[in-house]
């Protein structure tokens, strides 16, 4: 009886490893998950909170966040092994598909539903409108990049046209990612785009203005998105998931916090930020419905980045929905909270 009691112990060991384990965490253990962020940013406030908050260790994660400065530089990392997971624009991942790769990389989760940056006026506007643009030069950011699209898009939305003639906007996508701040405060530039802090700190250490918002004006697209390699998201569906539910969380505690107890779960991701833009930019992003309800990116919305691509003259012809998006994952964590 012993014996047979031994036995049956031991099998019942090895099909709970292979039920529970098949070569992914428990919560019983932590997996070190290295995440590559196209930048630095308070618009990605729910994957930061998750991090400061502790929902990831919850979940037996722990993060190595590192900033690409670009989703360029956010996709390299993905494709050499240097990052598991990226938060970039679903741009980087059409652009790889049209490539041709191999394991490519894979859409699971939608984090932002607008554009995050801000334009940034050397003087004070009052009323500010696109029109504003005409005859001025403003720094977009790097070709090819959403920024600088989506920024084009709103441009040509308004009927004005790009260039450098009086009656044109002279839009500049010659300046990398990371660079576009320092850039604008050197040069002789009428405006420029930024994300927050880096908007808000700008303005109150050099007396310019943030005088509209590109979200607000160029409507709903998905922005920023996670994604990781197919082969990789296969192997380890379940610690993907317990990822992507940790940033949820994050998501739902910006719906139900007061805006100190946010700013407290932010400070930690950004020391040397002043309080004050810390707020500021949260409620920037927040009155400008920043961040998605539902994980799982639509092929409405994905269509429509693919619009603004083909505008902007960096794709000719549109990639299949399925081929760079997955919401098997973001479907069963938005379930999960229902």
């Amino acid at each position: 009886m012993k014996k047979f009691s031994i036995i049956l112990l031991s099998f019942m060991l090895v099909i709970t490893a292979t039920l529970f384990g098949c070569g992914e965490n428990t919560k019983d253990e932590f997996v070190t998950l290295k995440v590559s962020e196209v930048t630095h940013s308070i618009f990605y406030a729910p994957l930061y909170v998750a991090i400061n908050n502790g929902y990831f260790e919850q979940d037996g994660i722990k993060i190595e966040l590192s900033n690409g400065g670009g989703a360029d530089k956010s996709m390299t990392a993905i494709l050499s092994g240097d990052a598991d997971i990226g938060l970039m624009g679903p741009e980087a991942a059409i652009y790889v598909t049209e490539g041709g790769a191999q394991d490519k990389p894979v859409v699971f989760g939608q984090l932002t539903k607008r554009d995050g940056s801000f334009i940034v006026s050397k003087t004070a506007i009052e009323d500010f409108t696109v029109e504003d643009l005409v005859g001025k030069e403003i720094i977009g950011g790097r070709k090819g990049g959403v920024p600088a699209m989506t920024l084009e898009y709103v441009i040509k939305q308004a009927g004005l046209s790009i260039g450098t003639e009086p009656n044109q906007v002279n839009l500049r996508t010659d300046v990398a990612f990371d660079l576009t701040a320092s850039v604008f405060d050197s040069t002789d530039a009428d405006f420029c785009t930024l994300f927050e802090p880096t908007a808000s700190e700008l303005c109150a250490e050099r007396g310019y203005h943030i005088v509209a918002s590109v979200g607000e004006v160029s409507g709903e697209v998905p922005y920023t998105a996670f994604m990781a390699k197919k082969g990789f998201i296969e192997e380890n569906q379940l610690t993907v998931e317990r990822f992507l539910r940790a940033v949820y969380r994050g998501y739902r505690f910006l719906l139900t916090a007061d805006v100190d107890e946010i700013a407290e779960s932010l400070k930690p991701s950004f020391v040397g930020v002043k309080d004050e833009s810390i707020i500021t930019s949260i409620q920037s992003y927040i009155a400008c419905d920043a961040w998605v309800d539902n994980p799982a990116m639509t092929e409405t919305a994905f269509n429509r980045l693919q619009d603004i691509m083909i505008s902007a003259g960096e794709l000719e012809d549109k990639v299949e929905f399925d081929s760079v998006v997955d919401n098997t994952i973001a479907n069963k964590v938005y379930k999960y909270f229902l």
